[in-house]
Protein backbone atom coordinates (compact mmCIF):
# COMPACT_ATOMS: atom_id res chain seq x y z
CA UNK A 1 0.00 0.00 0.00
CA UNK A 2 1.45 3.34 -1.07
CA UNK A 3 -0.12 5.43 1.69
CA UNK A 4 0.69 9.04 2.56
CA UNK A 5 3.19 9.27 5.38
CA UNK A 6 0.62 10.55 7.90
CA UNK A 7 -2.98 9.73 7.05
CA UNK A 8 -6.01 8.85 9.17
CA UNK A 9 -7.40 5.50 8.02
CA UNK A 10 -10.43 3.96 9.68
CA UNK A 11 -13.75 2.20 9.34
CA UNK A 12 -16.20 5.06 8.99
CA UNK A 13 -19.65 6.01 7.74
CA UNK A 14 -21.18 9.39 6.94
CA UNK A 15 -21.83 9.92 10.65
CA UNK A 16 -19.42 7.73 12.61
CA UNK A 17 -15.88 6.42 12.89
CA UNK A 18 -14.71 3.24 14.64
CA UNK A 19 -11.78 3.30 17.05
CA UNK A 20 -10.23 0.49 19.07
CA UNK A 21 -9.28 0.02 22.69
CA UNK A 22 -8.15 -3.02 24.68
CA UNK A 23 -8.97 -3.64 28.34
CA UNK A 24 -9.16 -6.32 30.96
CA UNK A 25 -12.43 -8.31 31.15
CA UNK A 26 -13.29 -6.37 34.32
CA UNK A 27 -13.44 -3.10 32.35
CA UNK A 28 -14.58 -4.42 28.97
CA UNK A 29 -17.51 -6.51 30.23
CA UNK A 30 -19.41 -3.70 31.96
CA UNK A 31 -18.70 -1.33 29.06
CA UNK A 32 -20.21 -3.70 26.51
CA UNK A 33 -23.20 -4.40 28.75
CA UNK A 34 -23.89 -0.71 29.37
CA UNK A 35 -22.86 0.42 25.85
CA UNK A 36 -20.79 3.16 27.46
CA UNK A 37 -17.72 3.17 29.67
CA UNK A 38 -18.67 2.72 33.31
CA UNK A 39 -16.66 1.89 36.46
CA UNK A 40 -14.17 0.36 36.92
CA UNK A 41 -13.19 2.44 33.87
CA UNK A 42 -11.47 5.54 35.29
CA UNK A 43 -12.42 8.87 33.77
CA UNK A 44 -9.53 10.66 35.45
CA UNK A 45 -6.94 8.73 33.43
CA UNK A 46 -5.92 9.51 29.86
CA UNK A 47 -7.48 6.99 27.46
CA UNK A 48 -6.03 6.32 24.01
CA UNK A 49 -8.22 5.58 21.01
CA UNK A 50 -6.80 4.05 17.85
CA UNK A 51 -8.48 4.03 14.41
CA UNK A 52 -6.01 1.42 13.13
CA UNK A 53 -6.97 -2.18 13.92
CA UNK A 54 -3.49 -3.54 13.23
CA UNK A 55 -1.82 -0.91 15.38
CA UNK A 56 -4.19 -1.97 18.16
CA UNK A 57 -3.10 -5.58 17.57
CA UNK A 58 0.53 -4.50 17.87
CA UNK A 59 -0.25 -2.70 21.12
CA UNK A 60 -2.23 -5.53 22.73
CA UNK A 61 -0.38 -8.49 21.19
CA UNK A 62 -3.51 -9.94 19.58
CA UNK A 63 -5.34 -9.62 22.93
CA UNK A 64 -2.71 -11.56 24.86
CA UNK A 65 -1.09 -8.86 27.01
CA UNK A 66 -2.18 -8.60 30.65
CA UNK A 67 -4.94 -6.03 31.06
CA UNK A 68 -5.60 -6.01 27.30
CA UNK A 69 -7.31 -9.35 26.83
CA UNK A 70 -10.54 -7.90 25.42
CA UNK A 71 -10.53 -5.73 22.30
CA UNK A 72 -13.39 -3.28 21.84
CA UNK A 73 -14.54 -1.59 18.65
CA UNK A 74 -16.01 1.72 19.74
CA UNK A 75 -18.18 3.53 17.22
CA UNK A 76 -18.17 7.27 17.90
CA UNK A 77 -19.57 10.30 16.13
CA UNK A 78 -17.47 11.98 13.48
CA UNK A 79 -18.37 15.28 15.12
CA UNK A 80 -16.77 14.09 18.36
CA UNK A 81 -13.71 12.67 16.62
CA UNK A 82 -13.11 15.91 14.78
CA UNK A 83 -13.64 17.93 17.99
CA UNK A 84 -10.87 15.86 19.54
CA UNK A 85 -8.50 16.58 16.67
CA UNK A 86 -9.37 20.29 16.67
CA UNK A 87 -8.59 20.49 20.39
CA UNK A 88 -5.42 18.42 20.30
CA UNK A 89 -1.72 18.99 20.78
CA UNK A 90 1.12 16.82 19.46
CA UNK A 91 2.62 14.56 22.12
CA UNK A 92 6.05 15.80 21.08
CA UNK A 93 7.20 19.09 19.61
CA UNK A 94 8.29 18.67 16.01
CA UNK A 95 11.75 19.54 14.72
CA UNK A 96 12.23 23.30 14.70
CA UNK A 97 9.08 23.92 16.75
CA UNK A 98 8.83 26.72 19.30
CA UNK A 99 9.24 24.64 22.46
CA UNK A 100 7.63 27.24 24.75
CA UNK A 101 4.58 27.63 22.49
CA UNK A 102 4.22 23.85 22.24
CA UNK A 103 4.43 23.48 26.04
CA UNK A 104 1.68 26.09 26.51
CA UNK A 105 -0.53 24.34 23.99
CA UNK A 106 0.15 20.99 25.68
CA UNK A 107 -0.99 22.32 29.06
CA UNK A 108 -4.22 23.74 27.62
CA UNK A 109 -5.24 20.83 25.43
CA UNK A 110 -7.32 17.89 26.70
CA UNK A 111 -6.22 15.78 23.72
CA UNK A 112 -2.85 14.38 22.59
CA UNK A 113 -2.09 13.28 19.05
CA UNK A 114 0.85 11.15 18.02
CA UNK A 115 1.79 9.31 14.86
CA UNK A 116 3.34 5.86 15.17
CA UNK A 117 4.51 3.43 12.47
CA UNK A 118 1.59 1.54 11.00
CA UNK A 119 1.79 -2.26 11.19
CA UNK A 120 1.32 -5.09 8.73
CA UNK A 121 -0.43 -8.40 9.43
CA UNK A 122 2.68 -9.72 11.16
CA UNK A 123 2.90 -6.49 13.19
CA UNK A 124 6.05 -5.33 11.45
CA UNK A 125 6.52 -1.57 11.14
CA UNK A 126 5.50 -0.02 7.81
CA UNK A 127 7.05 3.14 6.28
CA UNK A 128 3.99 5.27 7.00
CA UNK A 129 2.20 6.32 10.15
CA UNK A 130 -1.03 5.73 12.03
CA UNK A 131 -2.63 8.22 14.39
CA UNK A 132 -3.26 7.57 18.08
CA UNK A 133 -5.41 9.99 20.07
CA UNK A 134 -5.15 10.43 23.83
CA UNK A 135 -8.21 11.82 25.61
CA UNK A 136 -8.13 13.47 29.04
CA UNK A 137 -10.27 15.75 31.20
CA UNK A 138 -13.14 17.27 29.18
CA UNK A 139 -12.39 15.05 26.19
CA UNK A 140 -12.91 11.85 28.22
CA UNK A 141 -16.27 13.11 29.50
CA UNK A 142 -17.35 13.99 25.97
CA UNK A 143 -16.19 10.58 24.69
CA UNK A 144 -18.16 8.69 27.32
CA UNK A 145 -21.25 10.85 27.62
CA UNK A 146 -21.73 12.22 24.12
CA UNK A 147 -19.70 10.63 21.35
CA UNK A 148 -20.07 6.89 21.91
CA UNK A 149 -22.66 5.22 19.70
CA UNK A 150 -21.84 1.55 20.30
CA UNK A 151 -19.25 -0.70 21.92
CA UNK A 152 -18.63 -4.16 20.45
CA UNK A 153 -16.36 -6.85 21.85
CA UNK A 154 -14.41 -8.08 18.80
CA UNK A 155 -12.03 -10.36 20.73
CA UNK A 156 -13.33 -13.54 19.01
CA UNK A 157 -12.56 -11.97 15.62
CA UNK A 158 -9.10 -10.98 16.87
CA UNK A 159 -8.44 -14.57 17.92
CA UNK A 160 -9.72 -15.89 14.59
CA UNK A 161 -7.40 -13.62 12.60
CA UNK A 162 -4.46 -14.52 14.80
CA UNK A 163 -5.21 -18.23 14.47
CA UNK A 164 -5.37 -17.93 10.69
CA UNK A 165 -1.97 -16.22 10.68
CA UNK A 166 -0.44 -18.85 12.93
CA UNK A 167 -1.83 -21.50 10.60
CA UNK A 168 -0.28 -19.84 7.57
CA UNK A 169 -3.61 -18.77 6.04
CA UNK A 170 -2.76 -15.17 5.24
CA UNK A 171 -5.63 -14.84 2.77
CA UNK A 172 -8.19 -15.77 5.44
CA UNK A 173 -6.61 -13.39 7.93
CA UNK A 174 -6.74 -10.58 5.39
CA UNK A 175 -10.40 -11.27 4.62
CA UNK A 176 -11.27 -10.87 8.29
CA UNK A 177 -9.60 -7.48 8.71
CA UNK A 178 -11.86 -4.43 9.14
CA UNK A 179 -12.26 -2.48 5.90
CA UNK A 180 -10.34 0.67 6.79
CA UNK A 181 -10.10 3.49 4.28
CA UNK A 182 -8.81 7.07 4.28
CA UNK A 183 -10.81 9.36 6.53
CA UNK A 184 -11.72 12.72 4.92
CA UNK A 185 -10.19 15.17 7.37
CA UNK A 186 -11.58 18.70 7.09
CA UNK A 187 -8.84 20.85 5.50
CA UNK A 188 -8.32 22.95 8.63
CA UNK A 189 -7.52 19.83 10.67
CA UNK A 190 -4.72 18.65 8.39
CA UNK A 191 -2.11 21.13 9.68
CA UNK A 192 -3.64 21.08 13.17
CA UNK A 193 -2.71 17.41 13.64
CA UNK A 194 0.32 17.33 11.34
CA UNK A 195 -1.26 15.08 8.74
CA UNK A 196 0.27 14.78 5.30
CA UNK A 197 -1.37 17.23 2.88
CA UNK A 198 -3.26 15.53 0.07
CA UNK A 199 -0.88 16.83 -2.61
CA UNK A 200 2.34 15.45 -1.14
CA UNK A 201 3.69 12.11 0.02
CA UNK A 202 6.13 13.52 2.56
CA UNK A 203 5.54 14.25 6.20
CA UNK A 204 4.94 17.77 7.48
CA UNK A 205 8.55 17.90 8.72
CA UNK A 206 10.18 16.49 5.61
CA UNK A 207 10.77 13.02 4.29
CA UNK A 208 9.70 9.88 6.15
CA UNK A 209 12.21 9.00 8.81
CA UNK A 210 12.72 12.53 10.14
CA UNK A 211 9.70 12.39 12.42
CA UNK A 212 10.09 11.28 16.01
CA UNK A 213 8.32 8.00 16.75
CA UNK A 214 6.00 7.89 19.72
CA UNK A 215 4.92 4.76 21.52
CA UNK A 216 1.98 5.58 23.79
Amino acid sequence: MNAPYRQVRAVHTDDSITVYQAYSPAVAGPAVAAQRFVPPFKRERMTWIKPSFLWMMYRCGWATKPGQERVLAVEITREGFEWALANSCPSHAGPGADQAAWARRLRRSPVRVQWDPERDLHLNALPYRSVQIGLSREAVDRYIDGWTLSITDITPRVHEIHAALRGGDRDRATELLPAERPYPLPPELVPAVGATPADTGSGPYGAPGTDRAATG
